[in-house]
């Protein structure tokens, strides 16, 4: 077992679910080592890696870029992939079933690409991103198919304050009847957030409801900030 898996199986999964059912989002501290954050974060000046690239001006989604990992992925995108998603998935499935969504999800993730390639969404999702002074991400969500994993974890490869200043994770609750709650998560260098790709189920006085999410980044104001995403489902 590499050093990586072996962090990755000492999570606690039940204390993590519990956190996001209380507050929609779950930190997980120090999953990637400083010299395991900065080869990723290298590798975004690389082609081969990718399969797009994506400057966000363009499109209305902020400032900044993104570029898409291609398959094969790169070793350590694979393995968090794969280390992850055993523990999230029966934390997905519990949500769906207190949200009365029939969907279950398979306890491997290979089994899971599988049903996402049937689908016919067959492009892999993990990607890295990059911002500078200035840049930002709109609140969005990462939706790409018919087949929606509903958690996805986002690793910060930049150090707060020394790599730079601002660029806080948000994560927006859009509740009903009600106006939408803001969570901002602090992040340091190789540790990561779990958050909701589309919605959540909250337990209300009258039973659970579901609230829609979305995420984002607020405005970087200095420095250069690097962060891989992890979603599980493929795109079509």
């Amino acid at each position: 077992m590499s050093t990586l898996d072996a962090r990755l199986s000492q999570v606690d999964w039940s204390a993590l679910g519990a956190e996001l059912d209380a507050r929609g989002c779950a930190p997980l501290r120090g999953v990637l080592t400083p010299e395991e954050c900065t080869a990723i974060s290298a590798r975004y000046a690389e082609e081969a890696p990718f399969r797009s690239r994506v400057v966000m001006t363009r499109h209305g989604f902020g400032r900044g870029e993104y570029k898409y990992f291609a398959y094969p992925l790169p070793d350590v995108v694979t393995r968090l992939r794969v280390g992850l998603y055993p523990g999230i998935a029966p934390i997905a499935n519990r949500w769906n079933e207190a949200m009365g969504i029939d969907v279950r999800y398979p306890g491997t993730h290979a089994d899971y690409v599988q049903r996402c390639h049937e689908a016919g969404q067959l492009r892999p999702t993990p990607l890295l991103l990059q911002y500078g002074e200035g840049d930002y991400n709109c609140l969005h969500q990462d939706l790409y198919g018919d087949e929606v994993f509903p958690l996805q974890v986002a690793f910060l490869l930049s150090e707060p304050e020394r790599d730079f200043t601002g660029g806080e994770f948000v994560l927006t609750e859009q509740r009903p009847r009600m106006q939408s709650r803001v969570e901002v998560v602090p992040l340091r260098q190789g540790d990561a957030v779990v958050f909701p790709v589309h919605h959540r189920p909250v337990q209300g006085t009258r039973g659970i409801y579901r609230v829609n999410m979305r995420h984002g980044v607020s405005r970087v104001r200095s420095g250069h900030r690097h962060t891989l995403g992890i979603i599980f489902h493929d795109a079509l």
